[in-house]
């Protein structure tokens, strides 16, 4: 399947095969890790000192604009990261939310005017998506595409490998793989089938969101930016999904939520809350900001 990618940044070039004999010896065994929580190695992290709260993501006057048509969208956002921080991005829509986001894992319908991008002390900007994604960042998509003819389990086995080849790191097999997805499908409450479906082809809103964050836990991102994940959900799927990034919260690392409901930051505690509109950051706060927001909507917030 070529050209094919998804949120993890990472192009399918070919499937290679994974034999049968794998699935069936240990689709078993991955049945048994019922109470398992969520955990990242170290090894494909960025190696920081924990609790140095070290700045991750520095944005400074980003501008962007449509490529097409050349409609600025983005007005000079600013804005900062610091390792084990949770931020929360609020606004109405068309704020400039899913465009800022969607400009950090370098989107090709936009082009950058403006501004920098500093992630994990190297500009951001002059990396590919692909090497976006390598350095550790990952971005949750609202609607995640279907990949025909590649199996969940083919499609983050190899984005693994190519991350660890460009840490330095040895390949993980595939029947040492199915160990190591075992407590990350039983933290989200997956049933190990999905492995063998195709990328999101037939799941339902909510099966699309799970394997998101799948993809986000085997690939140990340092900053994951999760674009209204909560959309689409049902109570128990949003508490099981919220589970899982919490479980996946470290001190090295951070994550960047987009969305429009306080629900889903009354389970995923943010530390800072900023508000968007017309392309740029006009308001941050803390978790209080969103319960004013929606307790009185955006005119209860006298700056917006």
């Amino acid at each position: 399947m070529a050209g094919a990618s998804i949120s993890s940044s990472f192009t399918v070039a070919s499937s290679p095969s994974i034999r049968p004999s794998y699935r069936v010896w240990t689709r078993s065994r991955l049945r048994n890790f019922t109470r398992a929580t969520l955990t990242i190695d170290s090894g494909a992290s960025s190696g920081v000192v924990s609790g140095s709260e070290k700045v991750l993501l520095e944005v400074k006057g980003l501008k962007a604009v449509v490529k097409e048509s050349g409609k600025e969208l983005l007005h000079g956002v600013d804005l900062t990261v610091r390792e084990g921080e949770v931020h929360a991005i609020m606004g109405k829509n068309g704020s400039g939310k899913s465009t800022f986001s969607k400009v950090l894992v370098g989107h090709p319908d936009y082009e950058v005017t403006g501004g920098s991008v500093i992630f994990k002390g190297e500009d951001l900007l002059e990396k590919e998506p692909e090497e976006r994604s390598h350095a550790g960042l990952f971005m949750s998509f609202q609607s995640p595409i279907e990949i025909p003819g590649v199996s969940n389990f083919e499609f983050m086995l190899m984005a693994l490998n190519a991350r660890r080849e460009k840490n330095g790191l040895k390949p993980i097999e595939p029947l040492e793989f199915y160990g190591y997805l075992g407590p990350k499908l039983a933290a989200l409450k997956m049933d190990p089938v999905f492995l063998d479906r195709n990328v999101n082809e037939g799941f339902s809103g909510g099966e699309k969101k799970r394997n998101e964050i799948l993809q986000l836990a085997v690939l140990e991102a340092d900053l994951a930016i999760l674009d209204e994940v909560d959309s689409g959900l049902d109570v128990d799927a949003l508490q099981d999904v919220s589970s899982a990034v919490n479980g996946l919260l470290k001190p090295n690392n951070a994550v960047l939520m987009i969305t429009h409901y306080q629900r889903l930051l009354e389970l995923i505690q943010p530390s800072f809350v900023h508000i968007m509109e017309g392309g740029k950051i006009v308001k941050t706060g803390d978790s209080s900001l969103a319960k004013q927001l929606d307790e009185g909507g955006y005119k209860a917030i006298s700056s917006v």
